[in-house]
């Protein structure tokens, strides 16, 4: 095998046969030795695992001290060289060491030894009790920890910082009775994981469609197939799309799509809007929305098919710019109206991208490249 990095990608598969593995940590490059170290360890005699740990290449040493963790943890010594290439979170450390960086280390250091799954108990509350909130805070989501445990941890989560799931509760989103107990914890960010489940017991879905935090219930409404449609109203009328799901919640296969003529004349413009969604809805509604006070709901009529052309011609007028920017793009246009605006810097854009512009013109525009 000609190529280092094939052969030591080649050691991150699953499925390597152990003698490949065996093999390779007497490899010439270092690189593959050391992966080999992680992937053979087990299936290492004696003889092997020192020369390994006796390499004259720093890497390939530190790879044996961690792959052989299990059986001796790691102690002081090697402490240095291993934490330069491997997260402390996922290391086994023996006590020693453990409690002297629980007690002394710097703060980041301590914020990932609080999510590290090897540490003692008394380790785990002396981070509990730790002047950085962060460090608190990830203590805060050991999984082991009771609720009760969980709710005495005194860490502060500021509701309008970026979230993201929780691994571990991610890795519970098929397990209905982890979903139950977790929807219901006091601690926001395992709430804000539960929502993220694709599919939910319905009663996991009540709870946390009612949860105070407005996050939790979008992110119901954004990833989970169970959302229910009164609260998919109610985040529409403040969300309408993130870049990761624009189609959400509006988009979602339960959001309300009939008796919305009621809106019609509800003060909320995200809610009065909908009402053009209605099987009875009338192009006499749409016009009528073209001229609302609300540049939103203005937009919404710009883009309706059943807006007049009168009414698509005056929208290029709009004060707002995403208003003329929809009614440019209108397929009811006149032609040479949308060859006007092909000319204008501001519409150009828009008008290029509208269906009702001529095969010749389009071809024109190609052949020119404008």
């Amino acid at each position: 095998m000609p190529s280092g990095a094939v052969r030591e990608a080649l050691l991150e598969l699953p499925a390597v046969p152990a003698a490949a593995a065996v093999a390779l940590t007497a490899d010439p490059v270092p690189a593959v030795r050391a992966a080999a170290c992680h992937a053979a360890w087990p299936d290492l005699d004696a003889v092997v695992r020192a020369r390994l740990a006796a390499d004259p290449v720093e890497r390939v040493r530190v790879a044996a001290v961690v792959a052989r963790q299990d059986e001796e943890p790691i102690t002081e010594a090697d402490f240095e060289a291993v934490s330069a290439a491997h997260d402390v979170a996922a290391l086994r450390l023996d006590r020693d060491l453990a409690a002297r960086l629980c007690a002394d280390a710097g703060p980041e250091v301590r914020r990932r030894l609080a999510e590290n799954p090897y540490l003692d108990r008394d380790l785990v509350e002396l981070l509990a009790a730790d002047p950085q909130d962060d460090v608190r805070l990830a203590v805060s989501l050991r999984p082991e920890l009771t609720e009760e445990q969980r709710a005495a941890v005194e860490a502060d989560i500021d509701p309008r910082r970026m979230r993201r799931p929780i691994p571990w509760v991610v890795a519970l989103h098929e397990d209905e009775e982890a979903m139950r107990r977790l929807a219901a914890s006091s601690h926001l960010l395992l709430r804000s994981s539960v929502a993220t489940a694709r599919r939910l017991p319905p009663d996991v879905v009540e709870r946390l469609a009612r949860d105070e935090d407005r996050v939790v219930r979008l992110f119901l409404a954004e990833r989970c197939d169970d959302a229910p449609a009164d609260m998919l109203l109610e985040v529409w009328q403040w969300w309408n799309g993130s870049l990761s799901t624009p189609d959400r919640p509006y988009g979602h296969p339960n959001f309300p799509r009939r008796d919305l003529l009621r809106y019609a004349e509800d003060p909320h413009p995200r809610l009065r809007q909908l009402a053009l969604d209605d099987p009875d809805s009338t192009p006499g509604l749409v016009e009528r929305f073209s001229r609302d006070e609300d540049p939103e709901v203005r937009q919404r009529a710009a883009a309706d098919p059943r807006l007049s052309v009168d009414s698509a011609v005056r929208m290029l007028d709009d004060p707002d710019s995403g208003v003329r920017a929809t009614a440019a793009r209108h397929p009811r246009l006149p032609v040479p109206v949308l060859i006007g605006l092909l000319g204008e810097e501001e519409t150009a854009g828009a008008a290029a991208l509208n269906p009702a512009l001529p095969v010749a013109v389009m071809e024109r525009m190609a052949a020119t490249g404008s």
